[in-house]
């Protein structure tokens, strides 16, 4: 398990666990009659598993992205969020079919624990620019009822903020150049990254 540091304060979450406890949800899908996986937890589970946290889970199978879906706002538990997220990337993300028990070792799991979302004030485009920190934040644009997300990692294929703000806002199905007109609504995040060692 390799840790990537986005975020600014990090504070000690086993990694290791996270990522088993997202295969587990996986496999356990995949073969509902078994008896339950669960990963060795400690009695009680440990205190930050109770903890509101925004989790996406991105999956990877040799090197290509194989699902990648999450929830921005901390409305469970990590505990139920990372298994939950784990089955939505498997099973639910409409980009790709549904993950089989044959290729699952072959799928890198990585587990992203989001900060709370803050909105970012800005006055104008080149203000923006200048407030979003590349390779740190992660960003929402949001107008009506268009919405999306690229997080920190997005920064290794989309290093200029200009592309970068295009492409997200591209991804909300909003105009190009939404970002440069200035009544876009962002927020900025960062995350806690850990990716299975393969």
């Amino acid at each position: 398990m390799t840790q990537k540091k986005y975020q600014k304060n990090q504070q000690h979450i086993n990694g290791t666990l996270l990522i088993q406890l997202a295969k587990a949800a996986i496999i356990q899908r995949l073969l509902p009659d078994e008896k339950k996986i669960v990963p060795d937890l400690s009695d009680p589970p440990p205190v930050w598993l109770k903890e509101k946290r925004g989790v996406f889970i991105t999956l990877q199978k040799n090197g290509a992205l194989r699902g990648c879906i999450g929830t921005l706002e901390p409305e469970k538990s990590l505990l139920e969020s990372v298994q939950e997220n784990a089955c939505h990337a498997a099973f639910d993300d409409t980009r790709f079919s549904p993950v089989t028990l044959e290729e699952l070792e072959d799928i890198q799991i990585e587990v992203n624990l989001l900060s709370v979302p803050e909105k970012l004030y800005y006055s104008d485009a080149q203000d923006l620019l200048a407030r979003v920190v590349p390779f740190q934040d992660g960003v929402i644009v949001q107008k009506g009822y268009h919405r999306a997300t690229f997080l920190p990692q997005v920064w290794e294929q989309l290093p200029d903020p200009e592309s970068f703000l295009t492409q997200l806002c591209l991804k909300a199905r909003l105009d190009a150049h939404a970002w440069q007109a200035g009544d876009l609504k962002v927020f900025i995040y960062q995350v806690q990254s850990f990716t299975e060692n393969r």
